[in-house]
């Protein structure tokens, strides 16, 4: 730095002056006229006068320009030259199929002068194929093939062997024969010629002809060009007879005769070799075919998953649209149908072939089937753009396995293709699986259930009728209502059903201690061996029996598992989709109207759904999947809009004990709970008897607050019942503010705890809220 300042100390005296000297003569050569001066100095690369160095400078940058320049030129006449070599090509092309055409009318009539040597056994042609005018064989380009002298004389036999598949750079032009590529790829035929189906990779052998260009195969399009420059020379002993053999092919393979037929006796007499290659070549190219005929082209309503969410949306989008033409995809093999049962009513049904029927008895007695609609209801996809009124078409056994949001359509298992106009994606989720389970191998993942389909509950029934001991992983909605189910069908079959989980009661998550305890007494007496504070550590084959080891210790012995440990939204169109996946609740991220692009909605337990007053929250549960579906099928039409409603869930402990929620009920939070003595019609068998369905949520939503009022008849008897909490409602509490509502054997006031969490107001006195349930009636 030092350095540099002294340097300036220097020079910079001797700059100022110069400065002020260039700036006086600028001056005064503009007062007097002169000429311009240049602001500019020339560059110099020395210090010195213009020469040396300045002079090497301007030859190279000279040399350079000029180089470049012809490079330039050379390359624009070069690409240009070949331009015109390409057009001149493809133009030859169609000036040389005359010429063609013509050499082999020339072989034809010089095959029929030769003079016959020997009468060949007439060889039966295979069946006519349609005409085609012209065919195009494509091979890859190679250095022309020398004539090759013919050695061996014309098989006279027919031909019965198959074709063997063979790899030639460039075949030897014997004969006008045309074959298919592919069975993919039309069949040529000209002037009634018999073709003979062969592997794409095999060479065309016809009569030998001077050719002037490579052969050119083409997939798409077959047709045969052979380039002809002068008559083809007589070979001795070839073609004797009106129905010429083509020579054998002068190749490293073995050589393969070709039948060539000018006229055909039988339409219906085919070779033994054809008749072989024929079927198989049809059933390829028919059997894709053939799986895509029930699959429509184009669905305006796509909806993937068939669900709950995807049937809610397709009945509120045939409400606004009733002429809408609506497509369900499902994976499936069942139409769409309700989930709750598969856990509760149906494991209460007296009849024995309700595996079959899906048919049971609610707990008001009357009996229903667990799907939404009959088959006749629908409609068959095939027909779903031919039907006038449009309707709704269920898709079976098929999943989307790929999405494009720019063209807008996706792609099937099967390898077919659906386009949209608007998407709804209700995938739901999978069954979550305990990692110690997953590596424990095959003999232990074999004899464990992930409980969520039909075919889940069928496979469960009838493992629950031949083993000795199950055990149910999981204390929350689903494990309990299992344990419940299967704990009274104990009794009979002499059936063990143990329940685990690491709470210390059940539902430990959602209901308080005081009241998960409580619960846990309930599940005991139904015949269920209850294991609180039950962490797995290893699940291992032994002696026919699969062994549990807990982390302090205890070992436990079953036939069976049940895992039902909670649910995994089912997010794979995401990446192919471009969708967002909320990294701390899950599922597809989507806006207050439940979309996710401008012509894609989400509705179900994949949905991650913002709330106007609890946030951003995921919900798995019927009512949600109802009210969600309902509301995306509306926004499908034009509706526009937002997502307000609070779902609500429920679940049944068998006929005597029941409770419906709404909101965030979490155990971390602090809870209120008002409770009082229950009578005969607080359980959810007089539930349903007073709504008439055992789908509560399905009569309850459409319901307002304030509909209802305390009774004035005179209650029932109270049941007798040593228990302290019959009945009652519990708040759960964010900064004073109720944010989640249990109703314990309360039941149809869904409405008021729905309008209470809408307020957001602060509650001094929760004994008095609650009497709004009229859980005092009596």
């Amino acid at each position: 730095m030092f350095k540099c300042k002294a340097v300036w100390n220097k020079l910079a005296p001797l700059a100022r002056p110069s400065s002020s000297l260039c700036l006086q003569n600028a001056r005064k050569s503009v007062l007097r006229h002169g000429r311009r001066l240049e602001m500019v100095q020339k560059a110099q690369m020395s210090s010195g006068p213009t020469g040396g160095e300045n002079t090497l400078y301007y030859v190279l940058f000279g040399a350079t320009f000029l180089g470049a320049g012809v490079y330039t030129y050379r390359t624009i006449s070069g690409d240009k030259e070949r331009y015109n070599e390409r057009m001149s090509e493809i133009a030859s092309r169609h000036k040389q199929e005359p010429q063609a055409a013509e050499a082999v009318a020339e072989v034809v009539a010089e095959s029929k002068e030769a003079p016959v040597a020997e009468e060949p056994t007439p060889i039966e042609p295979s069946v006519e194929e349609p005409p085609v005018t012209e065919a195009i064989v494509e091979t890859p380009e190679a250095e022309p093939v020398a004539e090759a002298p013919i050695t061996e004389p014309v098989v006279e036999e027919p031909v019965t062997e198959p074709i063997v598949e063979a790899s030639i750079p460039e075949p030897i032009v014997e004969a006008p024969v045309t074959e298919p590529v592919e069975a993919s790829v039309a069949e040529p035929v000209i002037e009634d010629l018999v073709t003979e189906p062969v592997e794409a990779s095999v060479a065309e052998s016809v009569i030998e002809v001077p050719v002037t260009e490579p052969v050119e195969a083409s997939v798409a399009e077959s047709v045969i060009e052979v380039p002809v420059t002068e008559p083809v020379e007589e070979a001795p002993a070839v073609l004797q007879s009106e129905e010429p053999l083509a020579p054998v092919v002068d190749s490293e393979i073995e050589p393969t005769p070709v039948i060539i037929a000018e006229h055909v006796p039988e339409a219906s007499s085919v070779s033994q070799s054809a008749a072989d290659l024929e079927p198989a070549s049809a059933a390829v190219s028919l059997e894709p075919t053939a799986a895509h005929l029930d699959v429509p082209e184009h669905a305006p309503y796509l909806l993937i998953g068939g669900g709950t969410a995807s049937f809610a949306a397709a009945r509120s989008i045939r409400a606004r649209d009733p002429g809408a033409r609506v497509l369900i995809v499902t994976e499936e093999s069942e139409n769409p149908y309700m989930r709750p049962p598969l856990s509760k009513e149906l494991w209460f049904s007296d009849d024995p072939k309700v595996t079959e029927t899906l048919r049971f008895k609610q707990w008001n007695g009357k009996e229903r089937s667990i799907y939404f609609q009959p088959p006749s209801f629908y409609i068959s996809p095939a027909d779903l753009a031919k039907v006038e009124n449009g309707g709704v078409a269920v898709l079976t056994g098929r999943k989307v396995v790929h999405m494009d949001v720019r063209e807008n359509k996706v792609k099937l298992s099967d390898g077919a293709e659906i386009s949209y106009e608007k998407c709804l994606i209700a995938t739901g989720g999978v069954p979550r699986n305990l990692q110690v389970i997953d590596r424990a191998g095959q003999e232990v993942t074999k004899r464990t259930t992930l409980f969520r389909k039909i075919e889940d509950f069928r496979s469960l029934e009838k493992i629950s009728r031949e083993v000795k001991s199950i055990t149910i992983i999981g204390g929350g909605f689903l494990g309990s209502e299992l344990a419940c189910a299967m704990g009274r069908r104990s009794a009979d079959p002499g059936l063990e059903v143990i329940q685990m989980f690491p709470e210390k009661g059940n539902m430990g998550k959602v209901l308080p201690e005081y009241l998960s305890n409580w619960t846990t007494e309930k599940v005991r007496k139904e015949g269920v061996n209850v294991i609180p504070d039950a962490l797995v550590k290893n699940v291992s084959y032994k002696n026919d029996k699969l062994e549990i080891k807990l982390k302090d210790g205890r070992v436990v012995k079953t036939d069976h598992i049940v895992a039902a440990v909670g649910l995994e939204p089912s997010v794979e169109l995401a990446k192919s989709g471009g969708l967002e996946v909320d990294s701390d609740f899950g599922g597809y991220r989507v806006n207050a109207e439940l979309q996710a692009r401008s012509n894609i909605w989400v509705a179900g337990d994949a949905a991650c759904f913002y709330d106007i007053r609890l946030g951003r929250r995921r919900v798995e549960h019927h009512d949600h999947a109802v009210v969600s579906g309902r509301l995306a099928g509306e926004n499908m039409t034009g509706a526009n809009k937002p997502y307000w409603h609070q779902s609500m869930f429920w679940s049944d402990l068998g006929p005597d004990v029941g409770y419906e929620a709404i909101g965030i009920v979490d155990s971390s939070l602090p809870t209120v709970g008002v409770f009082a003595k229950a009578t005969a019609k607080d359980t959810p068998k007089a539930a349903t008897e007073q709504s008439g369905t055992g789908i509560r949520s399905e009569s309850e939503t459409e319901e307002v607050a304030g509909a209802f009022e305390a009774g004035t008849a005179a209650p029932p008897p109270p049941l007798q019942q040593k228990e302290d909490y019959g009945k009652g409602v519990i708040f759960y509490l964010r900064e004073k503010v109720v944010v989640g509502i249990v109703l314990w054997n309360v039941f149809n006031r869904m409405p008021i705890a729905r309008k209470i969490i809408k307020d957001g107001e602060e509650h001094t006195d929760l004994n008095e809220v609650a009497k709004l349930f009229n859980i005092h009636e009596d």
